[in-house]
């Protein structure tokens, strides 16, 4: 285990119960946003790379595929 998740779980624990719900619900938000982020990446580096992928150079590597 990793020296930050062993501080996360120690946090935790020094936590009363009736918060586990709420960080859970933040941990969910985290990973929804992880998620989210992925794609729209992938979707902002399109124009920039569009430009190398319609060079002929390009057509000619892929060409055989």
């Amino acid at each position: 285990m990793t020296r930050v998740k062993e501080e996360i779980i120690s946090e935790l624990d020094d936590l009363p119960p009736q918060t586990y719900t709420e960080v859970l619900d933040f941990i969910r938000f985290l990973k929804s946003q992880c998620r989210k982020a992925a794609p729209d990446t992938a979707l902002v580096s399109e124009p920039a790379l569009r430009k190398d992928w319609l060079r002929p150079e390009e057509e000619e590597a892929w060409s055989n595929l």
